[in-house]
């Protein structure tokens, strides 16, 4: 197993935008890193969750993956409109966060989220279980990449939190875009494009 290759694809994966970093760096400036870091929390166990059903059940999902994705695809760009719609509800109201932000929501984020999905999918069957095939050496794959996912989200809180002055100085314009950035995840994962 090249170890570089695995570390650097998690990396990438999960420190780069996507649905739940947009939604935890906008949620900073609303609520703050403490609360925040509910939905942060919410969308590691999703996350640990789903890297070690894909761990269990690689073979069972590789019969039923395709008709998995569709349904992911759809539900997936349903709740990322929905989450735009409350991003952008953020920069004129104060009560709008209170919907994207918690535990649960983090939670829920994770199972629809097509980018956590597929790649919770592909990381274990492609870098793990051609290599080791112990069940305690998956689990601690499962570990160190739910820890790295963590990282992630938490660094999202860091940034938002350092630059939370700018991004409430130019809050309207900042959700906005991170609600065209959720717009544009939800189109691109729908397939209409």
């Amino acid at each position: 197993m090249n170890l570089t290759s695995f570390f650097i694809y998690c990396i990438v994966v999960t420190f780069t935008p996507g649905p739940s970093n947009i939604v935890i760096l906008t949620s900073v400036g609303q609520v703050g890193p403490r609360k925040t870091m509910e939905y942060v929390w919410g969308a590691t166990v999703a996350f640990g969750l789903l890297l070690a059903a894909s761990a269990l059940l690689n073979h069972a999902l590789a019969e039923v993956l395709p008709g998995i994705l569709h349904v992911m695809q759809i539900v997936g760009s349903v709740y990322m409109l929905y989450l735009a719609y409350q991003v952008y509800k953020m920069g004129s109201t104060e009560t709008a966060s209170k919907h994207v932000t918690g535990f649960l929501n983090g939670l829920i984020m994770q199972f629809v989220n097509p980018k956590v999905v597929l790649f919770t999918f592909t990381v274990i069957p492609s870098y793990v279980l051609p290599y080791y095939d112990s069940t305690m050496s998956t689990l601690l794959f499962v570990v160190i990449i739910t820890i790295i996912g963590f990282l992630a989200y938490s660094s999202w809180v860091v940034f938002g939190s350092v630059f939370r002055t700018l991004l409430n100085r130019h809050q309207k314009a900042l959700s906005i875009l991170m609600a065209l950035f959720l717009l544009y995840s939800a189109i691109m994962v729908s397939g209409i494009i």
